[in-house]
């Protein structure tokens, strides 16, 4: 996309109403297509390049949005409530925007995030690889770096919606010599990145995102190498962006769940007036709950805003736990709420083809477990808790 295809950019307080129509208009429509075919959500991700929402938490300085963190997390609830999918590309490439604005602090970098907002590019992520376990705080290849030039190589078992991004950041060791541990993040993109894919995406939900995997070969300017250690961009940004966006995908899916149980419980109303429903208590527990997760996030989106810049704060063994702790309530809570919904609505639920199918709902829902294993992330959280003292 050119300059001239963008609309001026869409500003701080318009972000999340924008993001809503769009999801209304545009990534609802497009779901039941984008999830039956495994493709990516062209027509999503054409509206918000169109409305310069890629480009949402970009500073004004820059040319982009200038929004905050929680009106972006309130569009990408919108967004999940109609297309889980569309919503988790955007996440992720909005935690990638957010590693720029924060920690690309040299020439080369702030004149991209100028690019970026000018042709609203589509950032993804290459930051597991293969022969880690899944360990995304390690890696095997290695940055190359000679006569102001970098090069790198890795086998990639997962890059999102790589076939359709304009530039992915990658992790990788700092030198040939340096420890797995000591990693750096690495701007890659044309001319010189080169994507081989290996594999298929054939999966149970989040079929739209496209996470194949892909060997990936990319040479560039030292000056895409993002000068901080990997380890704090993670621990200050990286980590706490992750678990917040994501989680405002799954309350998007939660509350819509929520919402077609409603519409249930008040059509059975509707047909024998003058008696409440059987389903009408259970929809009454399953508000509470959900409620529950609409003020976690929001107190974990407030957390976040009031530690600002202060890296001590960020780095902090409580706050690494308590993020920690969203990301495995939020998608406990989001698979939980769509199963209870699906029991209010019973078998129009389970059925693909009435308005109150939960099918697909469901199907997304039990990946949030596993984007980065729940299982992993408590025993990071066992291991902090043992030396955690009072903040």
């Amino acid at each position: 996309m050119t300059a001239s295809n963008v609309k001026p950019m869409t500003r701080a307080g318009e972000v999340a109403s924008r993001m809503a129509a769009i999801a209304d208009e545009v990534a609802g429509p497009a779901a039941d297509d984008v999830d039956a075919a495994a493709r990516f959500p062209t027509e999503t991700i054409d509206a918000l390049k169109a409305e310069g929402l890629l480009a949402a938490l970009v500073p004004i300085e820059f040319g982009g949005g200038g929004a905050s963190l929680e009106e972006v997390s309130r569009g990408l609830v919108a967004l999940g409530r109609r297309c889980a999918s569309s919503a988790m590309v955007v996440a992720m490439h909005h935690i990638q925007v957010a590693c720029l604005v924060r920690h690309g602090r040299n020439e080369v970098l702030q004149a991209y995030l100028q690019e970026l907002a000018e042709h609203q590019y589509l950032l993804a992520s290459a930051t597991t690889e293969v022969g880690t376990g899944g360990d995304v705080r390690s890696s095997i290849c290695a940055l190359e770096v000679t006569d102001g030039r970098f090069r790198v190589e890795k086998q990639a078992p997962v890059i999102s919606y790589a076939d359709d991004a304009d530039a992915v950041l990658v992790t990788a060791r700092r030198t040939a010599d340096s420890p797995e541990s000591d990693q750096v993040i690495v701007l890659c993109r044309p001319p010189g990145l080169e994507l081989e894919q290996v594999g298929e995406w054939n999966a149970l939900g989040f079929r739209g995102t496209c996470s194949t995997g892909f060997i990936l070969r990319a040479t560039g300017d030292a000056g895409e190498v993002l000068d901080e250690p990997y380890a704090d961009i993670s621990t200050r940004t990286m980590l706490p962006m992750a678990h917040l966006l994501w989680s405002s995908v799954w309350l998007g899916i939660a509350s819509d769940a929520v919402d077609l149980a409603r519409r249930f419980v008040q059509s059975e109303a509707r047909r024998k007036p003058g008696t409440m429903p059987p389903a009408a208590l259970r929809l009454a527990d399953v508000t509470v709950v959900h409620q529950q997760f609409v003020d976690m996030v929001q107190s974990s989106l407030a957390r976040y805003a009031a530690a600002g810049t202060d890296a001590d704060r960020l780095s902090s063994i409580g706050f690494g736990v308590g993020m920690n702790a969203l990301k495995v309530s939020s998608s406990t809570l989001v698979v939980d709420i769509v199963r209870e919904c699906m029991l209010i609505c019973g078998l129009a639920s389970y059925r693909l083809d009435t308005p109150y199918s939960l099918g697909r709902h469901l199907r997304d829902a039990v990946g949030a477990a596993l984007m980065v294993n729940n299982d992993r992330i408590m025993a990071n959280n066992a291991q902090m808790l043992l030396v955690l003292r009072g903040e």
